[in-house]
């Protein structure tokens, strides 16, 4: 998807440039390079509690959807809703892959929401007891569970980006919920569409 891919490239460019910056040369005058420093990086890395709150949480969210898309493949030969789990895993990993790279420019612990108890904490998380039923399952029976499954899944992360949009004050993670929000209720009513027919 090009918003989620050229989101990845600015903030992949941001970081390159406050590592740039913060390794230029100790020959120029140190008040200059200190305010050089200091604007780039709070451009860069401006954020708060709930910038990181969101991301934390935010990841291991992401992680149980692309864990939840793999398992398609294995359990069911509907093409559409294997195009759709293909679809889900390649917009949520590099979200992953951005969340952690700017928890770890904010000096940030991008592990700590780590999912082993599938976060019961956190909206719209599948339980395990949903997801031992899930790798039982084979074909009509796994496609409807899965879509129910993902449908619960991401409500739960829309209301998490929501959240972010409203509190947030790191540009690159409210603009990245501004993109989940999008994609994953696109993806709602068409998971309603396929669980109708």
């Amino acid at each position: 998807m090009m918003s989620i891919s050229s989101r990845i490239v600015a903030v992949t460019a941001a970081l390159a440039t406050a590592v740039v910056v913060s390794s230029c040369s100790k020959t120029e005058d140190h008040s200059q390079h200190a305010a050089s420093t200091t604007t780039t990086s709070s451009t860069v890395a401006a954020h708060n509690a709930d910038d990181v709150t969101f991301a934390q949480m935010m990841i291991p969210h992401h992680q149980q959807a692309v864990e939840l898309a793999a398992l398609a493949p294995a359990h069911t030969t509907n093409q559409a809703v294997l195009k759709l789990a293909s679809t889900i895993s390649a917009e949520q990993q590099p979200e992953i892959n951005a969340m952690t790279a700017l928890l770890l420019q904010w000096d940030a612990d991008p592990g700590m929401g780590d999912h082993g108890g599938h976060g019961a904490g956190m909206a719209g998380m599948v339980d395990d007891a949903t997801m031992a039923r899930l790798k039982s399952l084979n074909g009509p029976e796994f496609d409807t569970l899965w879509l129910q499954a993902m449908i619960g899944h991401h409500r739960g992360a829309i209301d998490m980006a929501k959240a972010e949009i409203a509190n947030g004050q790191s540009v690159d993670m409210t603009a990245m919920a501004k993109t989940m929000v999008t994609a994953q209720q696109a993806e709602i009513d068409q998971m309603k569409q396929m669980l109708g027919g």
